[in-house]
């Protein structure tokens, strides 16, 4: 389960960082700071926030692959339904957003919608490997 969970941890992160990268491109670190025309309803606190603690969360999941500390995965859970309410947020206002001149409502929906799904199995990935399941 821990090798499953990294490896779709590792994907979710490749999709967020793409998403990011969009986002800061095409304006939305100004737009949220009111420095254009466009606008953003990515709180850039929120959008750095999620980022940065899934980072975090990774770097985690790698030392306990590594170090296979028997507490571990669940700091990771817990860190992961923090980083999942975040995400939640962020995909809340994206919605709302549609079809608005917001900088987010750019984000390919694919991508949107790829990082959720790969994000919530390492969820229950983490979670199944917290809890034992697989291990011999």
């Amino acid at each position: 389960m821990g090798i499953a969970a990294l490896v779709t941890w590792v994907v979710a992160a490749i999709l967020g960082i793409t998403m990011v990268s969009l986002w800061a491109t095409k304006g939305g670190l100004q737009a949220a700071r009111g420095g254009t025309e466009q606008t953003s309803q990515f709180p850039p606190g929120l959008v750095f926030g999620h980022f940065l603690l899934a980072v975090a969360g990774l770097i985690l999941w790698i030392v306990y692959l590594v170090a296979d500390a028997e507490t571990l995965p669940w700091v990771a859970f817990v860190a992961l339904i923090v980083i999942a309410v975040l995400g939640d947020v962020l995909f809340l206002r994206w919605r709302r957003g549609l079809g608005s001149p917001a900088v987010e409502s750019g984000l390919p929906k694919p991508v949107v919608y790829i990082h959720g799904l790969f994000a919530v199995a390492t969820v229950l990935l983490v979670l199944l490997a917290a809890l034992g399941v697989g291990e011999s």
